[in-house]
């Protein structure tokens, strides 16, 4: 005695939301749809293969805290891409425990793996140095561009981080951190230690000092309070920037450092801040954005397109 057996799939009668034989009465077996248009997920972002390294150049004197920070800045990129070969180079390294960024150029060019059909290198550098900088510091970069140089590897120089909206993000969370500014703009409760003036500092210069400006009208936009930008390194300029806020009805200041942290030595930001007579924020150190800009300016030295949130700009 034969069983019934229902339509076969692919018949006028077959239907695939219909229970199958063995099936519990009342429980349809659905078949999986697979999205498409604009609900589609999109395919996950990775390195492309023999992509040329990330080689973050930092700054300063080699110490743990600075090692820590690069890690976690490289650590964010490679979350957003992942197979991202990303190293660290230390401008004043030099040793096995912090590497010197001409070492660590050299090692990738060495190993290099760009192979073409016909067995040789493909084209493009074997690496693109990514200065951890907010701004420019014209002397440190032509150190940069030396060990480059030296190292015999061809790779590519982006530029430092800023100017860019989201350093200005970051300074506004530091500030906020610090109790210093509120912490979201959207709403109107305020800080009884809110500053009603900021001073930016920065390191490099007057070319420093001018790009940093202009990240600091966008955080004046934020916080709507005043921002003056002012050389950590040119003697008096911090003095002389919180007397002219003053002079502008400012009366309780705050500085901003708009450095990363490796940059500048230790107790300098201590000692701007009493030359000022006001409190401080922290560096920006390793803020989620700073990260991502870093990868971003990967990204467009080699040519690939991130998503936006890769670059830190919020998806609406």
């Amino acid at each position: 005695m034969s069983s019934p057996t229902g339509p076969a799939p692919g018949s006028p009668d077959f239907d695939a939301a219909s229970p199958s034989p063995g099936a519990a009465p009342g429980l349809p077996v659905r078949m999986p749809r697979r999205q498409t248009g604009r609900h589609r997920k999109p395919e996950p972002l990775a390195a492309p293969e023999g992509a040329p390294a990330l080689v973050l150049a930092v700054p300063g004197t080699p110490s743990g805290a600075s090692r820590s920070l690069a890690e976690e800045v490289s650590s964010i990129a490679r979350s957003e891409l992942p197979g991202l070969d990303a190293r660290i180079g230390y401008v004043d390294g030099g040793d096995d425990e912090f590497p010197s960024l001409e070492a660590v150029l050299a090692n990738a060019a060495e190993h290099k793996d760009r192979v073409g059909a016909d067995g040789q290198p493909g084209p493009g550098p074997a690496a693109v140095v990514v200065p951890l900088l907010a701004g420019p510091e014209s002397a440190l970069l032509r150190r940069i561009r030396q060990a480059m140089m030296n190292s015999g590897s061809g790779a590519e120089l982006t530029d430092v981080l800023g100017p860019h909206p989201l350093l200005a993000e970051a300074l506004h969370v530091r500030l906020s951190e610090a109790g210093l500014a509120r912490a979201d703009r959207a709403r109107l409760f305020t800080v009884a230690t809110a500053a009603d003036g900021i001073i930016l500092a920065t390191v490099g210069g007057e070319e420093a000092v001018q790009a940093a400006g202009i990240t600091g009208m966008l955080l004046s936009a934020r916080l709507a309070v005043p921002v003056l930008a002012a050389a950590l390194d040119q003697e008096g300029a911090i003095s002389r920037t919180a007397e002219q806020l003053r002079e502008s009805g400012s009366q309780q200041l705050a500085l901003a450092p708009y450095l990363i942290g490796p940059e500048i030595s230790d107790g300098l930001l201590g000692a701007a801040a009493a030359e000022a007579g006001c409190a401080s924020a922290e560096a920006l150190g390793a803020y989620g954005t700073v990260g991502r800009l870093v990868l971003s300016n990967y990204a467009a030295a080699v040519g690939i397109t991130l998503p936006t949130q890769a670059q830190g700009v919020p998806v609406r």
